[in-house]
């Protein structure tokens, strides 16, 4: 096994490092960035001399500026989804990158969040607490989920799991996803609604649970959220990306859905106060948080130094982009 150089970036907590699984990197001269940087001369002098590049799902773009300017880099290992990349120019660069979709394991980590912020939103949790710590005794009455009906879009890998969460907590659990998802619900007992549109106007919850890809872009629009009572929470802890762009903002001014809990923005890392979604007294917002716990880095980054263990012996694996192994094969000959 050739020894590389390899460097992680935005380990904002300096976690990886005491992570059982970060063992596995110990043939490899290795180096941990815990800022987050976008200027593109400090990403270059920092990365220079980098073969293998661990991401931290999305917080650094990889675009073909940095590229370009990057000779030595070999392969781009993560997990998940992979906007951030731009594939194309990894290729032409001859970069291999590595992503395990891990379409057979779910985040539990991100389904736990999804009920805490459900539970925090209903229940006024976080307006409760900060009314308590000025003084205030009570801030008004939270609804009870028993009997409220939970609408899960995009029935996969997480969203099964939030549906379980809302069945032990007595909700009538409604599904609307592709076919083949409807499917799925219904073979688990599960309601389906008839359509999209009363999807949107029967749920009392609705939790967004799918891959932020081109043909979910979108894919829910003003008029899908305005659609909703004005009672009802809107939850996302999936991406920005499946609601069109101030839609959310939009429709949460005119009333309708009352509440909404997200965990993801349509800019990331969001570090401006002023930003509408945070000035809502009727929206709870965590800054991404919904796989950042110690069990699910383990998990997902087993899976991503594999990926650099596989590379290393020569037999890459979970490879995006076969056509770079074209380059990876005649540089090992």
């Amino acid at each position: 096994m050739r020894r590389m150089t390899v460097s992680i970036l935005d380990d904002y907590f300096d976690t990886l490092r005491t992570l059982p699984c970060f063992a596995r990197l110990a043939p490899f001269d290795v180096t941990i960035w815990n800022d987050h940087v976008e200027d593109l001369d400090v990403l270059v002098e920092r990365l220079k001399d980098t073969e293998v590049l661990v991401l931290i799902r999305e917080r650094t773009k990889i675009q073909t500026p940095l590229l370009a300017r990057l000779p030595r880099l070999r392969l781009i290992s993560q997990r998940s989804v992979y906007p951030h990349i731009d594939v194309d120019a990894c290729t032409r660069h001859g970069v291999v990158v590595s992503s395990n979709l891990h379409a057979d394991t779910p985040s539990y980590a991100a389904a736990e969040l999804t009920w805490a912020l459900v539970l925090a939103a209903m229940r006024q949790i976080p307006q409760q607490v900060a009314a308590l710590q000025r003084g205030v005794w009570q801030l008004g009455v939270g609804t009870t989920l028993r009997g409220k009906t939970l609408g899960i879009y995009g029935y996969g890998r997480i969203g099964k799991v939030v549906a379980g969460y809302g069945k032990a907590f007595d909700m009538n659990v409604c599904v609307w996803a592709r076919e083949t998802g409807r499917a799925m619900a219904r073979e688990d007992g599960y309601s389906v609604a008839c359509d999209k549109e009363a999807f949107f106007e029967e749920c009392d919850v609705i939790s967004l649970h799918m891959r932020l890809v081109e043909s979910t872009r979108g894919i829910v629009n003003a008029a899908d959220l305005g659609r909703m009572k004005p009672t009802a929470l809107l939850v996302n802890t999936s991406r920005a990306g499946l609601i069109a762009p101030g839609a959310l903002v939009e429709v949460l001014r005119a009333g309708r859905p009352g509440t909404a809990a997200v965990d993801v923005y349509e800019e990331e890392p969001l570090i401006n106060p002023s930003h509408p979604l945070l000035g809502m007294p009727n929206v709870v917002c965590t800054p991404h948080i919904g796989y950042v716990t110690r069990d699910e880095y383990d998990v997902q980054f087993s899976d991503i130094f594999d990926q650099v263990l596989a590379y290393a012996v020569g037999a890459p694996i979970h490879v995006v982009n076969p056509e770079a192994l074209l380059v990876f094969a005649s540089e090992r000959t």
